[in-house]
């Protein structure tokens, strides 16, 4: 079995799981945010969709600077469709580059940076973990959090949730 077989199911279980929180969102509360110095809902919202795009980048680049791409993996929810229409053409980007990539594709290094800043230097299955699924995963707890201090149903995700049983979804 490929490393790609390997992580596929993985990745699909995670997007899916992402997608339908997501889907809740409260358009009328983008600009909520529950302290001054988080961000807000329409902010969290908008770079959860954005970041199953580090995957692809980590696969069809040998390096990603952010600085010179500032905003892309962190874009701003305009509504509820625009973080799905996102999220769903970016996870279908880097589905299909996750698919193509070779076992020797995966241990190639890749770097990203921010200026001068290293932010990640490694193999790019290490990437696709850390920079794309463990981040994805914190950030879309943060926004299970937003959700429920809104009274919005949190989905089930690896389990039940107090609004959804453990066999949902």
């Amino acid at each position: 079995m490929t490393i790609s077989e390997m992580l596929l199911p993985e990745f699909d279980r995670e997007m899916a799981c992402t997608r339908r929180c997501l889907e809740r969102i409260p358009e009328d509360k983008l600009a909520w945010k529950p302290h001054e110095k988080s961000m807000t809902l329409g902010q969290l919202a908008g770079h959860v969709a954005g970041i199953p795009g580090l995957g692809s980048a980590a696969l069809k680049t040998a390096a990603l600077d952010l600085a010179k791409h500032p905003g892309a993996f962190h874009p701003l929810a305009e509504s509820r469709k625009h973080v799905v229409d996102l999220f769903d053409r970016v996870v279908t980007e880097t589905r299909a580059a996750m698919a193509a990539t070779s076992d020797a594709q995966w241990a190639e290094r890749w770097k990203m940076v921010a200026g001068e800043n290293v932010l990640f230097n490694g193999p790019r299955y290490m990437a696709l973990r850390a920079v794309l699924l463990n981040h994805l995963i914190h950030h879309r707890a943060q926004l299970g959090v937003y959700l429920r201090l809104n009274d919005v149903p949190v989905p089930s995700v690896y389990g039940p949730s107090a609004d959804e049983g453990p066999f949902h979804g």
